[in-house]
């Protein structure tokens, strides 16, 4: 960690929890510092789930990098 950063995965991981907190309790999914699991019974139900997910992160600044 740089700067003395020695807390931030956990702070991290802590702000995703906050923001994806209610549906992490209806289990659909799952996050884990920067890892996530989404999971529906269709495909729609899933693009949908997903939408949600990038705009609320969206909404708080963040970003996701992919390859």
């Amino acid at each position: 960690m740089f700067f003395g950063f020695i807390n931030s995965p956990a702070t991290f991981q802590a702000m995703m929890n906050e923001l994806l907190r209610n549906l992490i309790n209806i289990g659909k999914v799952e996050y884990f510092i920067d890892n996530m699991i989404v999971g529906t019974e269709s495909k729609e139900g899933y693009d949908k789930l997903v939408k949600e997910i990038l705009r609320r992160i969206k909404e708080n600044n963040l970003y996701i990098e992919y390859k």
